[in-house]
């Protein structure tokens, strides 16, 4: 999948260094899957979350994190729509980022 961007989870990782190994891993994943459906994604990270418009929830570091993806499978591509604490994501609206 073409990731975008991994920027995004740099700037993140910046203010917290313990995310770092978490997303990078999740990244170097992403890369190398060619997800075609929810139930490919599902079948590898057991607790994604599944949203409208084709948006997933991942928990990074042990659901410490949040990562909201968009995908378009037709086009191999996963937009990242957020990154934060557990704390942040309580407090946005995760089906409209």
């Amino acid at each position: 999948m073409r990731v975008i961007s991994k920027r995004t989870l740099q700037d993140f990782w910046k203010c917290h260094k313990e995310a770092e190994y978490p997303l990078t891993a999740w990244y170097a994943e992403a890369v190398k899957a060619q997800w075609q459906s929810p139930q490919e994604i599902k079948t590898h990270y057991q607790t994604a979350s599944f949203l409208c418009e084709n948006r997933v929830v991942f928990n990074i570091g042990g659901n410490k994190y949040r990562l909201i993806v968009k995908i378009n499978y037709a086009y191999n591509t996963v937009y990242i729509r957020f990154v934060g604490t557990h704390a942040e994501y309580d407090k946005i609206n995760a089906e409209e980022i």
